[in-house]
């Protein structure tokens, strides 16, 4: 996974979330059917923190990590404002999430918010899958989302811009999104991401991020997740309305 590649965008991520998972208590919500009571859970790609943050609200021991040093500290603040005390939050990277003494010690590890893109192609993809396995306690659970990379694949290089403004916090933006499409799957895929803030005086302040992908297919994932020692729990609760879908499987 690419380092530090959210710093920028991180101060602004809260406009590129679905409203349904903005916060803690919504983002729990969303994932609680994969979590048993009290878990120990790892978020291994946190972002600002609601997912881990809401499932340490409901009891579960959570370590949250991301490789943007920016959004780690968006969730120990979120943390902290929550009074979710024994979260804890690191800066790590996939590969080095294997170099913690993590191995056995979680039930349910996340990699959602198609995260699991950004690992630079399908050894990079595997080696990042066979990290989280192994923190898995027997028997223990991973949960993946990710875009339906065929669709977007098929809809080929494109701008979009949001049709209207977001509102967060008082907070007015629009947010675009510019994806480069090449013809091979294994190549490197672009997005860009910006988000421009509306003052009242009708200034602009944008903030924007660029991004390389490696997309794959849900065959692909879950040839993966074999090969990682996982054991992929029946099918994949299929893509929603903006092409996303969630599949998990087993140590």
């Amino acid at each position: 996974m690419a380092e530090g590649g959210y710093d920028t965008i991180a101060a602004v991520y809260e406009f590129l979330v679905p409203d349904a998972l903005l916060t803690p208590q919504g983002s729990a919500d969303a994932f609680a059917a994969h979590v048993p009571p009290g878990a120990r859970v790892l978020d291994c790609a946190c972002g600002t923190g609601t997912l881990a943050v809401g499932l340490a609200l409901r009891g579960c021991a959570v370590v949250a990590t991301d490789a943007s040093e920016a959004m780690v500290a968006r969730t120990a603040r979120l943390a902290a404002e929550h009074g979710a005390r024994e979260l804890q939050a690191h800066r790590s990277t996939w590969e080095q999430i294997g170099e913690r003494g993590w191995e056995e010690r979680f039930d349910v590890v996340f990699c959602v918010g198609n995260s699991l893109a950004h690992a630079a192609g399908r050894d990079a993809r595997r080696i990042a899958l066979r990290a989280m396995a192994r923190t898995l306690r027997p028997g223990g659970r991973l949960v993946v989302t990710s875009r339906a990379w065929e669709q977007v694949r098929a809809a080929g290089s494109r701008l979009q811009v949001a049709e209207h403004l977001v509102v967060r916090d008082g907070r007015r933006g629009l947010p675009i999104h510019s994806w480069t499409i090449p013809r091979a799957w294994d190549a490197p895929h672009v997005f860009e991401v910006a988000v421009a803030l509306v003052g009242d005086d009708g200034a602009v302040d944008a903030y924007r991020e660029r991004f390389a992908f490696w997309p794959f297919t849900e065959t692909q994932l879950q040839e993966d997740l074999r090969a990682a020692g996982l054991e992929p729990e029946g099918a994949s609760v299929p893509a929603d309305k903006a092409g996303r879908y969630l599949v998990t499987a087993r140590r």
